[in-house]
């Protein structure tokens, strides 16, 4: 006989990780640190489940997320935004703001996404430098943008904060530059993506990264 069906779902924040079992109903929660994520392994290895699923939440999720890898739980790592449009679409969290661990659950059990290879520590490392870079070329856009209108007062404190943030992102570019040169694979895909007509080193750094699946 198989064993039956089993789908976690985790709601993750910085002091604590609340998780729920489909269809049991089962929930309880566990520190967000070393000692409550080993005891959370454990727990699970005994159910074991089919599917679990968490979301992506600032970073919070980082750590139970490689200790569920490293024990070869079956793990997907979602957009909260995926979960929160199935449960409003079809869980009994339809009317409410409020999402936890059940919603996730209800989303493993219902959607039942492909879990996919974890990025490995470099992978994501290389990630998180571009997810940095980001909001720092917003920034100095939108001081560009007000540099146009500004006083002769405040345009030279617009252009010192500009030309700041101009060395950030250089520095940023560096470091990814230089990170892309220590794997031949990488080096390879750059190659490949910018073979692409009108495609820049950005925009291919980024598929790199965003969509590891290209060129594969």
């Amino acid at each position: 006989m198989s064993a039956p069906e089993g789908f976690v779902g985790r709601e993750v924040a910085k002091a604590q990780l609340d998780i729920a079992l489909r269809p049991t109903g089962e929930r309880w929660a566990v520190t967000n640190d070393e000692t409550g994520i080993a005891a959370l392994v454990v727990r699970l290895q005994a159910v074991p489940p089919t599917l679990m699923v968490l979301e992506a939440t600032g970073g919070y999720h980082r750590a139970v997320v490689a200790a569920l890898a490293a024990a070869a739980l079956p793990l997907v790592v979602v957009n909260p935004r995926q979960v929160r449009d199935v449960a409003k679409a079809t869980g009994p969290w339809a009317n409410t703001a409020a999402l936890d661990a059940r919603a996730v659950a209800h989303f493993a059990e219902a959607v039942r996404p492909a879990p996919r290879p974890l990025p490995d520590a470099q992978t994501a490392e290389r990630r998180a430098l571009l997810a940095r870079r980001r909001p720092l070329i917003a920034r100095r856009t939108s001081e560009q943008h007000r540099l146009e209108n500004a006083s002769r007062r405040l345009r030279a404190d617009i252009e010192a904060h500009s030309a700041w943030l101009d060395q950030r992102v250089a520095a940023l570019d560096d470091d990814l530059d230089t990170t892309r040169r220590a794997r031949p694979v990488w080096r390879e895909r750059a190659t490949l993506y910018r073979r692409v007509p009108g495609m820049g080193p950005v925009c291919a750094r980024t598929l790199g990264l965003d969509l590891p699946e290209l060129g594969t």
